[in-house]
Parts: structure tokens; C-alpha cells; sequence
């Protein structure tokens, strides 16, 4: 995706699990956070599901101890990319950009727009992500 999309942003890409989101456990997010902490980078893009979403960012925001000083933006799609005509490409290049400029905390990056963790939720009727 990231080299269909002609990215020119120096990213380092490591795969922890390929699972649906739906699936995720306690333990699952822990994994998310444990690397979130342990990366050297600051700027980090996690590309999630978008049904459980918001759980694990609130995951990442609410860890003990907290992962201070980094900047880190979830994004998925709303259409898979396997489908083709999927929203993902869009939303990771959005996420790319926020994770460059907004300043450390855990976000949602959908649909061209961010969202705090906090003040997010998935609007399964309208099919987009919205502010609370």
C-alpha cells in the first residue's frame, strides 16, 4: 500500500498479528501496547480493524505505565483493501500525515479526518467514524 501510494516518508514496518479485530483479546491489545512502548520511534501508525478500534486505543492510552512522549494514530478501512475501491489507502496516508504533525497521544485517523481516542466511536449506520 505504502508503495501504491508513492509514500516517501522513511517508515519502518513490522507485523504483529493478522487477525479480525473482532477477535482481539485483553491480551492481544497488550501485545499492540507492549510494542507501542518498546518502539525507538516516537510517530507511530497502527493499522487496525475497525470494529474494535477505539478499544485498543484506549488500551494505549490508558497503559500502566503510560507510553509517554509518542505520537500514535490508528487507522483502518472501512472496505477492506482485498475488495479494491477501499477507503485504506487513504486512511493510512492520512494517518502518515497526522503522525507527522500532532503532538504525543493516541489518536484515530478516519476518513480524512483524526479524532482524540477519546471522542470517537464508529457510526455502523453511516458507515464512518464520528466525534462524541
Amino acid at each position: 500500500m505504502l508503495r501504491l501510494g508513492r509514500c516517501r516518508v522513511e517508515v519502518a514496518v513490522q507485523t504483529l498479528m493478522m487477525i479480525d479485530s473482532l477477535d482481539m483479546t485483553p491480551a492481544d491489545r497488550e501485545v499492540v501496547v507492549d510494542q507501542c512502548r518498546r518502539a525507538m520511534e516516537t510517530r507511530i501508525v497502527v493499522t487496525h480493524g475497525t470494529d474494535t478500534m477505539v478499544e485498543t486505543a484506549a488500551a494505549l492510552a490508558l497503559a500502566t505505565p503510560p507510553i509517554a512522549g509518542k505520537t500514535i494514530v490508528l487507522t483502518g478501512a472501512m472496505i477492506p483493501y482485498a475488495f479494491g475501491s477501499s477507503d485504506g489507502l487513504f486512511n493510512l496516508g492520512s494517518a502518515l500525515s497526522f503522525a507527522q504533525v500532532l503532538a504525543p497521544g493516541v489518536y484515530v485517523a478516519m476518513n480524512g479526518r483524526y479524532f482524540e481516542w477519546h471522542r470517537v466511536r464508529k457510526n455502523r449506520e453511516t458507515g464512518v467514524f464520528e466525534s462524541l
